[in-house]
């Protein structure tokens, strides 16, 4: 802890703590050069001693510096004082919407819509620049006593994304807003973001998360596989317009979610519009899970089995009641006998109903009928198949990638290969377009955080960031692109791992005493934040300021936080009598 008073790099005067966390402390702090109030976030525990993740925490907090928007907390500075690693940003007098959501339980629905559309706003300038949060979630947003959100801890999440962080505190914290790539492992994209704050707008409506459990584990299992609870059935004013942002943002499969936050600002502003208010429920275009498709698929047929199940479930709990407050024989048998002919009554409506369902289907217009595996057939056999059993098959088809299907051939159908249609329904052929390639750029110089999201963008594969050690060249930049693996040039298939490697300078001591003067040692040592101890030595051959020696022996590595010690030489002092005054007696011959 920091305690007030105390000034870190000789320019933050720190004020007081403003929270405290397993990453890092916030305090407030006042800039004494520029005459403001700043919030300065200090790296504490393991992770101020993990020099990887130092580097790239603050390589990643300067890249998100970069950002100039309303609705994103400035960045001001980093750095580093005596071991401490800081971020300095802008001061934001508010509170957090989390504590907002724990002194009012939930937030109206035009609230709601108003902060999603400044942070779809705000997150729309990040991912233009290729920035992607990676942390989204009540505690990361700021909000203001005049309503204006401010998005935090930008860069922060990536640093840690990148190191792998497990642990606990910092997962239990995220995990309620994981996306389900994230859960599988996967990287992370712009859709990402955008998963996190359907969820977050989920939280703000009802006041609690969709997915709770005893771990993260558990809450990431639940993200991956079980449908987001509807929020019209926590609160039936919520319109349906509201809850389709909400569903189509936190779609599992990045497919069916907003392709931008701008796409989902847009959708946002018209939300509640008259005409909105009374729309379908929005349905995925590309499959979710099996437990959401068989939750969706439900006739009204076996909606009336199960009515008819809940009502013979009803019987047997009179029965029971019966049983056990009847204390007379005969009065206990005249009831037996009721409820035998009521159970009796109850399953013959039942079988009744089960038979009708399946006589209608046979003989109605509802036939259901499954979907027949079509995949790999030519686009010519698979309309005969699907019109042969009763599908109308769309005229248009739709083409992907595929790494396993022939060129030409049918991939899968719209709706899915073994699920069950009415017949008649419209049938869409996806049809392989091949084998999915993606082949890179020469991206060697460009700055490697929008190379990163591009490719991100253009073919949704793993970016892998890696770090190579060079030597001192002014020619090469530290937050450029070296090289990529696969290399410029090269292909590669949808989904795999890229990897972009950036330059890891390595920097070494010059000679010192082949001509430099204390200014000049002074300023390398600012630039690569080195510990200056000068002497001095007396001596009568050399040049008064001259560098006799230096600790560190030229073109040994420099590693930041070290200690130098240079030997300047001064003048031999004159000899001084005992009255003080200069000697200038010398041996004469008489």
């Amino acid at each position: 802890m920091i305690t007030k008073g105390y000034k870190i790099n000789d320019r933050y005067q720190i004020i007081k703590t403003l929270g405290e966390g397993g990453m890092a402390n916030v305090y407030l702090a006042h800039d004494t050069i520029l005459d403001r109030n700043v919030a300065v976030k200090v790296l504490r525990g393991d992770l101020a001693n993990d020099e990887k993740f130092v580097r790239r925490f603050q390589r990643e907090a300067l890249s998100a510096s970069s950002l100039s928007h309303p609705n994103i907390v400035e960045m001001y500075d980093v750095g580093e004082d005596d071991g401490q690693y800081y971020i300095v940003m802008e001061y934001v007098d508010g509170k957090t919407l989390k504590q907002v959501l724990k002194a009012r339980g939930k937030l109206s629905v035009p609230e709601v819509v108003d902060i999603m559309l400044q942070l779809t706003d705000g997150m729309a300038h990040a991912h233009d620049a290729y920035i992607i949060h990676r942390d989204i979630k009540p505690q990361n947003i700021m909000i203001l006593s005049n309503g204006m959100i401010k998005i935090t801890d930008f860069g922060v999440a990536t640093a840690l994304n990148s190191t792998q962080l497990t642990q606990t505190n910092s997962v239990m914290g995220t995990v309620h807003y994981l996306p389900p790539e994230q859960a599988q492992g996967k990287g992370s994209t712009i859709k990402s973001d955008i998963y996190s704050m359907g969820i977050m707008m989920y939280e703000l409506l009802t006041g609690l998360v969709p997915y709770k459990g005893d771990n993260a584990v558990e809450i990431a299992l639940k993200h991956l596989k079980e449908p987001l609870p509807s929020v019209r059935k926590k609160d039936s004013s919520i319109p349906q317009s509201i809850e389709n942002v909400i569903i189509k943002a936190t779609a599992k499969n990045p497919k069916n979610r907003y392709t931008d936050a701008r796409e989902m600002h847009q959708d946002l502003k018209t939300a509640l519009d008259p005409e909105r208010k009374n729309e379908e429920r929005f349905v995925y275009k590309y499959p979710e899970n099996d437990g959401e498709e068989k939750e969706v698929k439900k006739t009204d047929a076996v909606k009336k089995i199960e009515e008819k199940v809940k009502e013979t479930k009803a019987s047997k709990k009179v029965k029971k009641e019966v049983e056990e407050d009847d204390d007379d024989y005969e009065e206990k048998s005249s009831h037996k006998a009721l409820i035998f002919f009521v159970g009796l009554f109850t399953a013959l409506v039942l079988v009744t109903t089960i038979i009708a369902t399946i006589y209608f289907d046979k003989n109605g217009q509802v036939e259901n009928i499954l979907v027949p595996d079509v995949s790999g057939m030519s686009v010519v056999d698979a309309s005969n198949t699907l019109t042969d059993v009763g599908f109308d098959v769309e005229t248009e088809y739709k083409y992907v990638y595929s790494d396993d299907i022939a060129e030409g051939s049918v991939v899968k159908t719209s709706p899915e290969i073994g699920t069950k249609r009415k017949s008649g329904s419209k049938i869409v052929l996806y049809v392989s377009s091949g084998e999915g390639l993606y082949t890179l750029e020469d991206f060697s110089g460009q700055n490697y955080l929008e190379v990163k999201g591009k490719i991100e963008t253009e073919c949704n594969c793993n970016v892998v960031v890696e770090t190579k050690t060079v030597a001192e060249n002014k020619k090469i930049k530290e937050e450029t692109v070296l090289e990529t693996v696969p290399k410029a040039g090269e292909s590669i298939k949808l989904g795999e791992q890229i990897t972009i490697i950036i330059p890891d300078v390595q920097y070494k001591y010059p000679d010192f005493t082949s001509g430099y003067t204390l200014a000049k040692i002074e300023e390398f040592c600012k630039k690569h934040e080195i510990n200056l101890e000068v002497k001095y030595q007396e001596s009568s051959t050399v040049k008064e300021g001259t560098i006799l020696k230096q600790s560190r022996a030229a073109k040994s590595v420099v590693t930041p936080g070290a200690t130098l010690v240079i030997t300047i030489s001064t003048a031999p002092q004159e000899a001084v009598n005992e009255d003080g005054e200069v000697d200038n007696n010398t041996d004469t011959e008489d």
